[in-house]
């Protein structure tokens, strides 16, 4: 092995190391998905569909009715895009509406909204502004108040959380230049005092949104090394900043393609002194403490690409019945019915993935680390895809900006705007690369925990022979079973949705075989068959999305009993996901992908620079 490749493996080492002590290792509660991963679809966590209660529902109901009316008449968000800044008399109405403790409790002066109400006021927003979205979510889904809610002492709430639930701002800062899904390269420092009483913060952080604004930041850094079984681990610590203290500068302020009101950039900190009280959690919990506020702050993503979704729909609706070509509005061309249908479709199991994840977060009884991934990762490709749609629909007008077709006095619809505002929901607070890495190692963790020696190269002998006879005693019974006829309970569907359930209990238990196939064909290069996993991974959030899709419009069928529409909508869109899913298991071990690596190495080389001829 060469020096270079010594040092590139200690490296990796080290940041597996970084990733897997700050995983959440146990599963006190069940997981849908999870179980989904195993062969096993567990009804009873999904069905019925749960529902908000009224006097929840009212709550949120009376919210959205007045932040609807204050947006309407105070916020232009073409004028947000073209001069990158929010109003500070919108910043102050959100303030005075208590939208900047949506989800803080009533005990410490906030609104106490649910998960559900703080996702349906947060989808009305997106729909209007993405902006003021982000602002509102950079703040309370993974700024201050989240991981103080999960993990602050009783001192530290009682002193932050009435300042943030007023309107204090706050953001979250993890990110660094060389620093973006690999936390081991953090190189941030805080350097604890010789009396033991303040820490010395050191280093700069990148894209850290809100950070000119914020007046709270929690901030993660390096702390001094622990040495465990004779080598060197890294602690990642998170601490409670104030902008306000010496030495934190709002170094730069970064210009996007779109989302152009919101304030992110560069934060440097040079020798400011943190006290030790304001460390969150523990010392060496820094990474857990932001992977597990991601937990649930990512699900502000689904619900914002929800509100653009349904904007596209109701400008694609009106352009659809208003443009007539050939003698009759587009709508009725079969082209653009199609596309129409498959929107309305797509964002009805958006709703549904979105609200039962919500739900499922109140209930307070579910895992939903993997829902909640799942949920961003499809909801944000969704949205791209029925963005893309509504673009098309929309033809030259939806190239156009909003503010030219006014000028011309045509309806300024902001396609153009929602595009450049929502294609950044695939990238950040998780990557949908990092999602289906993240879903994938977490699938894998019932078998790593098995057999996990088995699949380490530094384990020793006698290990592997423990792993290889607890896979043994337990792939006996639970092998055979993933391809026994099916003995599990339908629940209550109507029936053009029975069969599409049905496919989930089979699929299932051909994703569970096929993932255990692909540890067996691969072994420790399973991690490096990222394509194979994906398309797993795929097939797992296929499963979840159809089976609450079902769920979802069963429950409406039944409460409104003339309406058939949900049946419709639910039927169209696990009929393309089957039609997704039968091709995914088709290709799972598709020889492309070698192919692929081959010719990316060649692009690496250099030795297709022909290709790039004729620049200027």
């Amino acid at each position: 092995m060469t020096t270079a490749d010594s040092v590139q493996s200690s490296e990796k080492m080290d940041a597996v190391d970084v990733v897997e002590s700050a995983r959440e290792t146990e599963w006190v509660h069940p997981s849908f998905v999870a179980e989904l991963f195993l062969g096993r679809v567990r009804s009873d966590l999904i069905f019925p569909f749960p529902e908000q209660g009224v006097e929840d529902r009212d709550i949120g109901d009376a919210l959205m009715a007045k932040v609807a009316q204050f947006l309407k008449t105070h916020l232009d968000p073409e004028e947000v895009d073209r001069t990158r800044e929010l109003p500070q008399t919108v910043i102050e109405g959100l303030r005075t509406l208590g939208c900047f403790g949506m989800k803080i409790a009533e005990d410490y002066e906030g609104l106490g909204l649910t998960q559900t109400n703080y996702n349906r006021v947060m989808a009305l927003i997106a729909s209007h502004c993405m902006s003021t979205a982000v602002w509102l979510s950079a703040h309370q889904s993974i700024g201050v108040p989240q991981p103080l809610k999960m993990f602050g002492t009783p001192e530290q709430k009682r002193k932050y959380l009435p300042k943030l639930a007023k309107g204090a701002i706050s953001a979250f800062a993890l990110t660094e230049s060389g620093v973006g899904s690999d936390p081991a390269k953090v190189t941030t420092t805080a350097v604890l005092s010789e009396d033991g009483s303040t820490y010395l913060l050191n280093g700069e952080k990148l894209w850290c949104t809100n950070h000119a604004v914020a007046d709270f930041i929690v901030v993660v850094a390096q702390t001094v090394p622990k040495i465990v079984a004779g080598r060197e681990k890294k602690q990642l610590t998170a601490f409670i900043v104030e902008r306000a203290w010496p030495g934190v500068e709002v170094a730069y302020r970064c210009d996007f393609m779109g989302i152009r009101g919101i304030q992110n950039g560069i934060l440097r900190f040079t020798n400011v002194r943190v006290p030790k009280e304001n460390i969150l959690w523990e010392e060496g919990r820094g990474l857990k403490v932001a992977l597990m506020t991601l937990n649930t702050g990512r699900l502000t993503l689904p619900a914002s690409c929800l509100g653009a979704a349904r904007r596209c729909m109701e400008i694609c609706r009106r352009w659809a019945n208003e443009r007539v070509q050939w003698g009759a509005p587009i709508g009725q061309h079969e082209a653009i019915a199609v596309r129409l249908a498959r929107m309305a479709a797509n964002i009805f199991a958006m709703e549904s993935m979105t609200t039962l994840a919500c739900a499922l977060v109140d209930r307070g009884e579910t895992d939903i680390r993997l829902e909640a991934a799942m949920a961003k990762m499809f909801c944000s490709e969704t949205t791209w895809e029925l963005v893309n749609d509504a673009m098309q629909i929309k033809g030259g007008r939806g190239y156009e900006t909003a503010q030219s077709l006014a000028g011309r006095g045509e309806s300024p619809d902001p396609i153009e705007r929602i595009m450049r505002d929502v294609r950044i929901n695939t990238i950040f607070e998780g990557s949908s690369e990092i999602m289906r890495l993240f879903i994938a190692r977490e699938a894998l963790d019932p078998h790593l925990t098995l057999g996990g020696a088995l699949f380490d190269p530094h384990a020793d002998r006698q290990a592997k022979w423990q792993a290889a006879r607890r896979m043994l005693k337990f792939y006996a019974w639970w092998y055979p079973r993933q391809w026994m006829p099916l003995t599990t309970a339908m629940p209550s569907l109507p029936k053009p949705l029975r069969t599409h359930y049905r496919f989930v209990q089979r699929a299932s238990r051909r994703l569970a075989r096929t993932l255990v196939h692909a540890m067996g064909r691969y072994g420790p290069a399973l991690e490096r068959r990222q394509m194979v996993l994906w398309r797993l991974v795929d097939i797992g959030t296929a499963l979840f999305a159809m089976a609450g899709t079902c769920s979802r419009a069963a429950r409406m069928v039944r409460e409104q009993r003339t309406d058939r529409t949900p049946l419709l909508l639910a039927d169209l869109f696990c009929r393309e996901q089957r039609r997704m899913i039968t091709a995914a298991f088709r290709h799972a071990f598709s020889r492309t992908d070698a192919t692929a690596r081959a010719v990316s190495r060649h692009v690496l080389e250099g030795r297709l620079r022909w290709l790039e001829d004729d620049l200027v």
